[in-house]
This record gives C-alpha cells, sequence and structure tokens, in this order.
C-alpha cells in the first residue's frame, strides 16, 4: 500500500505562541553575540533561522522546498539592493584614488562655515537625496567627505554621520525618484504627489525640530570664537600633499545630478560614476592599472603624516563590501523564512485585534513596519508587507490611502537605517565608517520623525478620510 505523504506536509497556520519562538530566539542570540561574546550579528541570524526554519518544518509541516522558496525570494527582492551596495563599495575606492572624495573635503573646509557645519551638513545632503533619490548614494559620496570635514574641524564622526544619515534619508523620503516613495503610495492605492503632499505635515515638522536641534548641538563641538584653524590647515595641506587637488575633479559630483536629470536607472548610472573615478585615478592622479584594479578590489590605503586621513581615506573596495553583503544575505534569509511560514503575518493578525481606534491602527501600522524591518531587515519587504497587511483595513474605516502610504514611510523608511542589521543601515555604516548604533542617538530627523507621526494619529491632526480626498488621489494599490 502506497502511503500519501502529502498529508504530512499539510501547512499548519501559526499561532501567535509558535511564531514568537524564532523571534525571541533571535533577539537572545543578537544579545549575546553583540555583549557578551564579541561574534558578528551574522552568526546569531544564522543561529535564528536554523530556528525558525526548525518550526516551520517539524511544527508547520512546511516543505523544505517551499521555505527555500521563501528565502530565495526574500534575497531576490533585494538583489538589486545587494548590487548597489558593492558598486558603491567601487565607487567609494575609485572615488578615494581618483582624489574627488579629497577635492570635496579640501573645498568643504574652504566653503563650510564650522559654525553651522552640523546644519550645513544636514541641508546639503537632504538636497542630495532630493536630487539622487537614494540615501545609499548620498552617504557613500558626499557623506564621506561630511565626516571627514567634521573631523577636521573637531565634530567627531558619529555626530557627524547622524546628520549625514538625517539628511540622506529626508532627501530619500521625499524624492520622486527614490524607490521607497514610489513604492509606498503603489502599495497603499494612492499617487506619487499625493503622497508626498501628505508626507510634509509630519516631514516638516520633524525636519524643522532636526535643524534646530543640529543648530544647538554644534556649539557643544565649535565655540563662538571658532574653530583651530591651524588644524584646517594641516588636513588640507596633508590633502595637498598626497593628491592632485581640483575644481575638475568635483565634476563627477555634477555627473551625479546629470543622472537624475535624464532618468538614467541607477545601477548604470552608478557604474558611469565609477567610470569617472577610474578616469581621475588614471589621467589626474597617475595611479597604474595594477594600482586601480587593487583600490576596486581592497578599497584605497591612505598613508600620510596624518593619522586622521590615514583612518577616514582607507576604506572602499569590492571586498571590503562582502561583510556587508554576508549580513544583508543572513538577515534576508531569516525575514524569508518567517515570511513564507506565516509567522509574520500572526503576529500582525494579533497586533490588528487590538487596533480599535483610527490612531491606534496607524501606530500598529507603524509599528509593524519597524518590526518587519528589525526580523526581515530588508525596508522594501516593511512597506510591502505591512501596506498589504494593513490596506484594507484603512479602506474599511474610511481612511485615506495616503495616511498607509505616509506611516510606512514615517516609521519603515525612516527606522530602516537605525537597525543594526538591515540592508540599509549595514550599507550606510560601512560607506562612513561609522557603526549604527554610534550615529544612532545623533540622527535625529530618523528619531524625531515618528514621535510626530504618533502625536499626529493620536491628535487626529491631518488624518484624511477618503471623502476629504481628491477622487484622483486614490487609485487601485498595483503591488
Amino acid at each position: 500500500m502506497k502511503l500519501d505523504k502529502s498529508k504530512n506536509y499539510t501547512p499548519r497556520k501559526p499561532s501567535i505562541g509558535i511564531s514568537l519562538i524564532p523571534i525571541v530566539s533571535v533577539f537572545v542570540f543578537l544579545l549575546l553575540a553583540l555583549i557578551k561574546y564579541d561574534i558578528d550579528i551574522q552568526i546569531p541570524l544564522i543561529a535564528a533561522s536554523i530556528v525558525a526554519a526548525l518550526i516551520s518544518s517539524l511544527v508547520l509541516k512546511n516543505k523544505w522546498e517551499d521555505i527555500e522558496k521563501g528565502m530565495i525570494a526574500s534575497i531576490t527582492n533585494a538583489m538589486q539592493a545587494i548590487l548597489i551596495a558593492c558598486l558603491i563599495g567601487l565607487i567609494i575606492g575609485s572615488w578615494i584614488a581618483g582624489g574627488i572624495v579629497p577635492s570635496l573635503i579640501y573645498y568643504g573646509l574652504k566653503i563650510l562655515s564650522p559654525r553651522f557645519f552640523l546644519v550645513s551638513c544636514l541641508i546639503i545632503c537632504s538636497l542630495v537625496g532630493i536630487s539622487t533619490g537614494s540615501s545609499w548614494t548620498t552617504a557613500g559620496t558626499l557623506g564621506v567627505a561630511m565626516v571627514g570635514i567634521g573631523i577636521s574641524i573637531g565634530i567627531p564622526p558619529a555626530v557627524t554621520a547622524g546628520a549625514v544619515v538625517s539628511g540622506a534619508v529626508f532627501g530619500d523620503k521625499m524624492s520622486p525618484f527614490s524607490d521607497t516613495t514610489n513604492l509606498a503610495p503603489a502599495v497603499s492605492g494612492t499617487t506619487l504627489f499625493a503622497h508626498i503632499r501628505h508626507m510634509i505635515y509630519t516631514t516638516g515638522v520633524s525636519y524643522i525640530f532636526a535643524c534646530v536641534a543640529y543648530f544647538f548641538l554644534n556649539f557643544k563641538y565649535i565655540s563662538p570664537d571658532g574653530v583651530d584653524n591651524q588644524n584646517i590647515s594641516a588636513v588640507s595641506s596633508a590633502l595637498k600633499d598626497n593628491f592632485k587637488i581640483s575644481p575638475f575633479l568635483l565634476l563627477p559630483v555634477l555627473f551625479m545630478f546629470l543622472i537624475i536629470y535624464f532618468k538614467l536607472p541607477a545601477i548604470p548610472g552608478l557604474i558611469c560614476s565609477i567610470l569617472f573615478g577610474i578616469f581621475c585615478s588614471v589621467v589626474v592622479q597617475g595611479h597604474s592599472i595594477v594600482e586601480i584594479g587593487t583600490y576596486l578590489s581592497y578599497g584605497y590605503s591612505m598613508e600620510s603624516s596624518s593619522k586622521m586621513l590615514n583612518e577616514l581615506l582607507t576604506k572602499g573596495g569590492l571586498q571590503n563590501m562582502m561583510w556587508t553583503v554576508s549580513l544583508i544575505l543572513c538577515s534576508l534569509v531569516f525575514g524569508g523564512i518567517m515570511h513564507q511560514s506565516g509567522m509574520l503575518q500572526t503576529i500582525a493578525e494579533s497586533i490588528l485585534k487590538i487596533a480599535k481606534k483610527d490612531s491606534s491602527l496607524i501606530c500598529a501600522t507603524g509599528f509593524t513596519a519597524i518590526f518587519v524591518n528589525l526580523i526581515c531587515g530588508e525596508q522594501y519587504l516593511s512597506l510591502l508587507i505591512t501596506g498589504n497587511m494593513y490596506k484594507d483595513e484603512y479602506k474599511k474605516r474610511e481612511l485615506a490611502p495616503q495616511n498607509l502610504s505616509r506611516t510606512l514611510e514615517d516609521f519603515g523608511t525612516i527606522s530602516s537605517s537605525l537597525i543594526p542589521w538591515t540592508t540599509c543601515a549595514v550599507a550606510i555604516s560601512s560607506y562612513l565608517g561609522v557603526s549604527t548604533l554610534s550615529y544612532l542617538p545623533y540622527a535625529f530627523f530618523n528619531l524625531i520623525n515618528p514621535i510626530v507621526a504618533i502625536i499626529f494619529a493620536v491628535t487626529g491632526f491631518t488624518i484624511k478620510k477618503i471623502k476629504e480626498v481628491s477622487p484622483e488621489d486614490i487609485i487601485e494599490s498595483i503591488v
């Protein structure tokens, strides 16, 4: 008699208790790894993935083939982000070797006022972020230069990195060129510009508070009498001694804006930026092809009399991004298992049961977006999963879809750069050379925005009903 094995693998719906086991596991493993044993966080993520896979297979009766498909699907969804991370590693290596980043630092020291440096850093990174639609590109190019300028005038790297992240994320969030800015309204059922207009309320208020905070924080490091010009002169001299500095080397930055203007896709645009860096390295700085290959593979190694510049400008390269890529993959594998098995959905459904009021629904949406970021490590999955999970409930309560799309960004997009194992945070911390937990307390915009969003939700301020918005601003969600 032949047994029907399919009955043994009928998937079960996970209970909330079962669903929380992998969550508790990942937090316990991460705490032990980071606090007690000082182990890279890839290992606890792998251990938690094993726990999640065992529960999915042995308890929930999912086939291994389905579990594997869930992992692969999760990685596939983030493959463009992984490729971009690798390419920006190449950009950093080639732009430092070509003198582009050193020239940005050199001229930045001459132009930016130390008294308003953090505010200037926030605004400049915001403008670049809006123009490029990418917080990653902003952090990996201009952000590196800003950290260097900050060190030169006596501001700690973590503080400058916080301002860079705040500006880059603000720009990414408000840019019509950004993937997340397009994804949030697509999954929610509203138009792009209706979504951006609705974000202005929470995002604008948060940005003003962040500017004020950076204005006063600047005085902690820069006295009213100014800064030590001798230190600035020493850094400028060290840059000129080791690189050929020229306004010509700022052209690749201008080229980035042209890429946006002509709407060139991200990856071809980044490749062109790498070619610019190689050209400047060979023609301007006089590096050989062998040296260029080394810089692209392993990053630029700065050797000068300035210890600060040595630490700042020794970075980049494809191989140095492999740690970042491995962390991204481990995080995506865990998130893929949780999503495929239904454990993530069970947790979210349990949250929805207690969200009786509109304000609690919006708060639940926001915290779910953060939770998905914590579990899946990918902001695109945070927006997709959370949006699809709650959009019918918003429609049922006659809440305008702009409320949902704004909440996804106020929590999902914002938090992705503050969680150490997300693709966004891993990439940005690698580019800037500052750990996520170090810059987190100074990323004021990212910290303030969710608080403002909660206040708006509780008070009902700018929370619109479907009947209060134009019918043209409501579409069927396409994701």
